[in-house]
């Protein structure tokens, strides 16, 4: 009896599944793509950028915070130490 050749391809349920997420996902981005426009749709670069930007404003206010808490200590006026009655 001669051996047939299998194929590499694996068969069955996870085929479906991934050609039922490709699917899903082709439509979503036809969706996207016919609602904002091509020229209006988010990349990964744009992603990174707004991410950067936001990394950056947190940082500001955390720089301006820091800075405002430095000048109510410089402003606070130092505490008189009182000596204990006996």
């Amino acid at each position: 009896m001669a051996a047939t050749a299998q194929p590499d391809v694996p068969a069955g349920f996870a085929n479906a599944s991934r050609a039922l997420v490709a699917a899903a996902a082709d439509l979503v981005i036809g969706v996207q793509r016919r609602v904002i426009g091509d020229a209006n749709i988010r990349t990964a670069r744009d992603n990174a950028w707004a991410a950067t930007l936001e990394d950056r404003a947190r940082n500001e206010a955390r720089a301006e915070l820091t800075r405002e808490v430095a000048a109510l200590v410089a402003r606070r006026s130092p505490r008189r130490h009182l000596t204990p009655t006996r």
